[in-house]
């Protein structure tokens, strides 16, 4: 049965790191930009990632340009952003593409969980996706709703 842990993506750092390592933890999988009107979730997620890390929950922020340019720096520059504008301290990984012949495997295989026709792309930056504990998606949620919106969704996962 496939799942999250199937991938392995690149970290900003430039290394890679399998998902398996994530095993048994709830997930919450974010396409994130650095000059977006989002932006400022990056300070709720990393307040969800701090708060119930403790308890097996991992956010993972892929950030990408396509939607407006809204990341076009190189990787290092993205990593330092986050860390000193937001505090982001959660896992990040190299800049992507989510949409297109050029979308990343992961991100093609969140988005065919829904299969609802209209859900096959990403719309905007922000788009989150809630994975359980057995490397599934549960729920994905729009830009429009803020990382504190999705803390009954997570405690619920969390147990």
């Amino acid at each position: 049965m496939m799942n999250v842990y199937q991938f392995q993506p690149e970290r900003i750092d430039g290394g890679i790191q399998p998902l398996s390592e994530y095993k048994g933890k709830v997930l919450l999988i974010v396409n994130t930009a650095s000059r977006c009107g989002f932006t400022p979730q990056l300070e709720g997620l990393e307040m969800l990632y701090r708060k119930y890390r403790d308890r097996g929950f991992e956010v993972l922020g892929f950030p990408c340009n396509q939607f407006g340019g809204q990341d076009p720096g190189a990787n290092g520059e993205i990593a330092q952003f986050c860390r000193m504008n937001y505090g982001v301290s959660f896992p990040m990984f190299a800049k992507i593409e989510v949409n297109g012949r050029n979308a990343h495997p992961l991100y093609r295989y969140l988005k065919k969980q829904q299969n609802i026709p209209l859900m096959r792309f990403i719309k905007w930056n922000f788009t989150k996706f809630l994975i359980d504990r057995e490397g599934r998606v549960v729920k994905r949620f729009s830009p429009m709703k803020k990382p504190e919106q999705l803390e009954p969704y997570i405690l619920k996962l969390l147990g």
